[in-house]
């Protein structure tokens, strides 16, 4: 019996092959979803497939090595043609808009502030107490300053007070004014063609847009049949060297330039040399953009100017200051310490374009009476140009000429 026992199989083991039998069923009907009605369904899917043939029709695998080779060929030649080409058409451009034109667009921001202010005080209205108040303020947040400012609303008030006058008649009431302040001081840059070389130096703080002035200016003389040399004195900066010798190729310009963290006078006293064995007429020093608060910085450009003197005590025979519109009334400050340090002789404002403190110039003329020999309104080579005071007066007031 125990034998028997032993040998018979338990009810559990005889229950797994029936298991086993029935997971087997379970999984043959597995594979068996895997019919071949998918593949009808991936035909009839690949069916649009071939259509595409029909679009090879279209050819473009052709037209595509034929182009490329036109195309290369016919862009470098074209190139150096185009090129020269587009260089008058913009000088052309430039005498069709006009100079008040263009002048009257980078004072826009500038004028439309006064215009604006203008036509709202005086709509109607006579010219009073009260009037004359409001264009006073006006004028001073127009960086004309107030010095100025009172001297014109004095002038409009001994012509008009108490009578009704149009925004029209204050404009060029105005206009008239500003062109007596500022016409003294509108005078051309000249130079001695007996001093060869003229020395223009040229200061200012950072930002100012000294190199570039340099660079405008170089493109003129040269216009005009001179020879003209460059210096790169700031050598603190080795972008300002780059850029000045960018110029000079552009302009046909020898520049002499040293090492960033050169000696910057020693650098001048070279180039001037250099430019009376060559006989050139105009050597055009750039400087470092400097703060007129650093005493250390304002020193070393005491010690340019006094190398140079050792060559020719009149030397540099024109100081030119230039000065940011940008900056308001901060330029009453700047023109103040470099005139005392450096002795400037004459002003050139940038960036009149880009500020609505174009009044700034009208106060400077009124304080330091210093000439203004060019005022820039762009960054084209041909945006900076001589001061003209009726121009300029009639720009900031929104009137045509």
């Amino acid at each position: 019996m125990i034998l028997r026992w032993f040998g018979r199989k338990k009810p559990e083991e005889e229950a797994r092959p029936e298991e086993k039998r029935e997971e087997e069923k379970a999984t043959e009907p597995a594979p068996a979803p895997e019919p071949a009605p998918a593949i009808p369904e991936v035909v009839t899917e690949a069916q649009p497939v071939e259509e595409l043939p029909p679009p090879p029709a279209v050819e473009t695998p052709p037209p595509p090595p034929v182009a490329p080779e036109p195309e290369a060929p016919a862009e470098e030649a074209f190139l150096p043609e185009h090129r020269p080409a587009a260089e008058p058409a913009k000088v052309e451009e430039t005498p069709k808009k006009g100079w008040l034109a263009r002048l009257k667009e980078g004072l826009s921001k500038s004028s439309s502030k006064l215009t604006d202010g203008i036509t709202g005080i005086f709509t109607k209205r006579k010219l009073d107490d009260e009037a004359l108040e409001e264009l006073e303020e006006l004028l001073i947040t127009a960086d004309l300053g107030p010095v100025t400012a009172a001297k014109l609303t004095a002038e409009l008030a001994r012509t008009r007070f108490g009578k009704e006058v149009s925004p029209d008649e204050v404009k060029r009431t105005l206009a008239g004014e500003v062109a007596k302040i500022v016409g003294p001081v509108a005078q051309p840059l000249t130079i001695d063609m007996t001093l060869k070389p003229h020395v223009i130096l040229v200061v200012g703080v950072n930002g100012t847009g000294k190199t570039t002035t340099i660079g405008k200016l170089a493109r003129q003389f040269r216009e005009e049949g001179k020879t003209v040399m460059l210096a790169a004195g700031d050598t603190f900066r080795a972008a300002a060297v780059s850029q000045l010798k960018i110029w000079g190729e552009r302009t046909g310009c020898p520049v002499v330039a040293r090492d960033t963290g050169a000696d910057a006078a020693g650098l001048a006293y070279d180039a001037y040399e250099q430019a009376r064995r060559q006989g050139v007429d105009v050597l055009m020093i750039d400087t470092a953009g400097r703060l007129q608060n650093k005493a250390g910085l304002m020193d070393e450009l005491r010690k340019v100017v006094r190398v140079i003197k050792k060559i020719d005590e009149a030397a540099p025979h024109t100081t030119l200051l230039t000065l940011d519109a940008t900056t308001g009334q901060n330029a009453h400050s700047q023109v103040e310490v470099f005139r005392d340090m450096v002795n400037v002789s004459g002003l050139i404002l940038t960036k009149l374009d880009g500020s609505a403190r174009g009044g700034v110039l009208v106060a400077l003329a009124e304080k330091f009476k210093l000439p203004v020999h060019a005022i820039g309104i762009g960054e084209g080579v041909h945006d900076l140009r001589p001061f003209d005071a009726d121009t300029f007066a009639k720009s900031l007031m929104g009137l045509e000429s």
